[in-house]
């Protein structure tokens, strides 16, 4: 799950309400609707990074 640091309660809220609390959350900053296409590519790669380490549990 990618979420923004301004939805990180809600979706843990969500996490816990499924049963799913083991699930890790990649988190970006907020907001998203104003960035510019180089922003928007900057937050993917950094989004990337989290995902890699979630899935393989923090190693490189």
């Amino acid at each position: 799950m990618i979420v923004t640091d301004a939805f990180l309660h809600e979706a843990d809220l969500q996490r816990t309400a499924l049963g799913a609390e083991l699930l890790e959350p990649v988190v970006i900053p907020h907001p998203l609707s104003t960035l510019t296409s180089g922003e928007i590519a900057a937050r993917a790669a950094a989004a990337a990074a989290g995902i890699r380490k979630v899935l393989t549990g923090g190693a490189l």
